[in-house]
C-alpha cells in the first residue's frame, strides 16, 4: 500500500460521506438559508440541522474526529483526513457529524484532562451532540497571539477561584445548545511565562458571566457566534481546574495542534467546492461569442487552482502522517506550515472563483462570499500567520547555529 493510500475502514467512510453529502447535505444547503430567514434569528437551530445530525448518525457518520475508540471510529489523523476534507465543502457538514470546531477540540481536552463528573457532565452530551461548548482564550485588550499575554485573572480564594476579566471570538457561545465554557487565564503572575495560566471548566450560565455580544465577521452573523464575554467575580470551583494549576497553556498547545490540522483538511475541501462551482460557472457562461472557459486566462487560474489544491493536500497528508507516527511535536513544522499554506491557497482560489461568478459571487446566492469570510479568519484563528512564519524560521535556523 502506498503512503497515503486509503486504508479499508477510511474507503468505507469516504464512500458513505460522499453518498450523505450528496444525498441530504448540499439539499439541505437552501433549506437552511430559508428557515434561518425565517426565524429572524441569527442564532437560531433550524430544524434541518437537527434532522441532518439524525441521519448522519443513523449512517454511522458520527464523531469521525475521535481518536480514541469507543467514543468514535478511532481513525488516525492520515485516515480522518480525506473525511475532514469532504465536510469542508459545506458549512453544515461538519456540525451534522459532530465534527466541528471548537467542540472537537472542547471534548479531546475533557477526554484528556477532565474529571469523572467533567465528563459525565459535560462529554457526554458533546458526544452525543446534545451540547455545545466554546473555548474562551482570545482577550481585546491584549495580543493574544502570544498566549502568555492573556490577563483574564483566576484567584484562588479556599476551595474556589474568583474569575474577572474580558474574553472574545469565543466560538459557539452563542449556540442554542451551548452550555459550557473551557476558560484560560492567570492564576500566578510571579510564575514562570508559561507556568501562570490554568484552563478551568465554567458554566455559561454561571453568575457573573454576560454574554456582551456576538462579534460580526465581515458584516456575517456566525449562527454560532463569536462571542464577547464579561467575567465579574466568577467563581469556579478548585476542583473544575482542568490537569492542574499552571497547566493552561501546556492543555492549549495539546488542544490547538489538531485543531490546526483538521481546519486545514476542511479547507481543502471548500478549495475543491471553489474549483468546482469556478469550472461549471465558467463553461455555462458566454461572453463576446465564447464560453467564459475558452479564455487563457481562466484556464490558467483553473490549471494553478488544481496544481495549488494538490501540493496543500500532500503537505496536509504528511503532516497528519507524521502526527501519527512521530507526535505533534515533532510534527509541528508542518502543522505550522500547512496553517499558513491552506488558508492562503483557498482563499486565492475562492477570489478567483468569485470573479467567474462576477456579481453574483459576491451575494448570498452562492457559499463563496461567505466562504471567503470565514476562511480569512482562519489566517488569525489558532494563530496567525506571522505566529506560525516564526514558528518555522526557528526551526531552519536552528539547523545552522
Amino acid at each position: 500500500m502506498s503512503l497515503f493510500e486509503l486504508t479499508d475502514r477510511a474507503a468505507k467512510y469516504r464512500t458513505d460521506l460522499l453518498d450523505f453529502m450528496d444525498a441530504h447535505v448540499y439539499p439541505a444547503e437552501a433549506v437552511y438559508d430559508e428557515q434561518m430567514r425565517a426565524s429572524g434569528d441569527p442564532h437560531c437551530q433550524p430544524p434541518i440541522l437537527d434532522e441532518l445530525k439524525a441521519e448522519a448518525k443513523r449512517r454511522g457518520l458520527w464523531n469521525l474526529f475521535h481518536p480514541h475508540p469507543g467514543r468514535g471510529p478511532g481513525l488516525t489523523n492520515l485516515e480522518y483526513a480525506p473525511l475532514a476534507e469532504i465536510m469542508g465543502r459545506s458549512h453544515l457538514a461538519p456540525e451534522a457529524c459532530n465534527c466541528n470546531a471548537p467542540d472537537t477540540g472542547n471534548m479531546e481536552v475533557l477526554e484528556l484532562f477532565g474529571t469523572a463528573e467533567h465528563k459525565e457532565k459535560y462529554l457526554e452530551p458533546l458526544l452525543a451532540g446534545t451540547m455545545a461548548s466554546a473555548f474562551a482564550m482570545t482577550e481585546p485588550a491584549v495580543a493574544s497571539s502570544d498566549a502568555t499575554n492573556i490577563e483574564l485573572s483566576m484567584v484562588r480564594e479556599g476551595d474556589h477561584y474568583r474569575l474577572n476579566g474580558r474574553k472574545w471570538f469565543a466560538t459557539n457561545a452563542l449556540h442554542k445548545n451551548c452550555r459550557v465554557l473551557i476558560v484560560m487565564g492567570k492564576t500566578d503572575p510571579s510564575a514562570a511565562p508559561h507556568r501562570q495560566q490554568s484552563m478551568m471548566v465554567v458554566p455559561i450560565d454561571a453568575p457573573g458571566i454576560t454574554i456582551v455580544r456576538g462579534l460580526p465577521v465581515f458584516g456575517y452573523q456566525e449562527r454560532e457566534g463569536h462571542a464577547e464575554i464579561d467575567f465579574a467575580d466568577v467563581r469556579v470551583p478548585v476542583t473544575d481546574v482542568l490537569k492542574g494549576e499552571g497547566e493552561g497553556f501546556a492543555i492549549s498547545q495539546a488542544r490547538l495542534g489538531p485543531g490546526r490540522i483538521h481546519h486545514c483538511m476542511r479547507t481543502i475541501g471548500m478549495a475543491e467546492r471553489a474549483l468546482e462551482l469556478m469550472c461549471k460557472r465558467a463553461q455555462s457562461r458566454v461572453t463576446f461569442g465564447k464560453p467564459v472557459a475558452d479564455n487563457a486566462n481562466i484556464q490558467d487560474w483553473i490549471a494553478e487552482s488544481r496544481i495549488d489544491i494538490e501540493m496543500v493536500r500532500l503537505l496536509t497528508l504528511k503532516a497528519a502522517y507524521m502526527m501519527d507516527t512521530v507526535g505533534n511535536k515533532a510534527a509541528r513544522t508542518e502543522i505550522a506550515a500547512i496553517k499558513v499554506a491552506a488558508p492562503n491557497i483557498a482563499l486565492r482560489i475562492l477570489d478567483r472563483a468569485i470573479q467567474v461568478h462576477g456579481a453574483g459571487g459576491v451575494t448570498g446566492d452562492f457559499p463563496l462570499a461567505q466562504a471567503w469570510a470565514n476562511l480569512r479568519t482562519l489566517r488569525l484563528a489558532d494563530g496567525p500567520d506571522e505566529v506560525h512564519k516564526r514558528a518555522i524560521a526557528r526551526q531552519e535556523l536552528n539547523k545552522y547555529r
